[in-house]
């Protein structure tokens, strides 16, 4: 996994936890559901790039 790659998906989990925290903020449902999603799929993406390394190395 690149460096880029990690920084991109960390920085997708960041947006996550700005989109939820302005979700509770406001009071908007909708807002801070997005906002978890977005930092679930960032979670997985991290998950999978590290997975697809494991096995590049052997």
């Amino acid at each position: 996994m690149g460096w880029g790659e990690r920084f991109h998906h960390a920085a997708g989990k960041l947006h996550g936890k700005a989109t939820e925290a302005a979700g509770e903020a406001t009071g908007n449902d909708r807002l801070k559901a997005a906002g978890k999603s977005r930092q679930v799929r960032a979670d997985l993406k991290l998950a999978g790039e590290k997975i697809k390394g494991a096995f590049r190395k052997h």
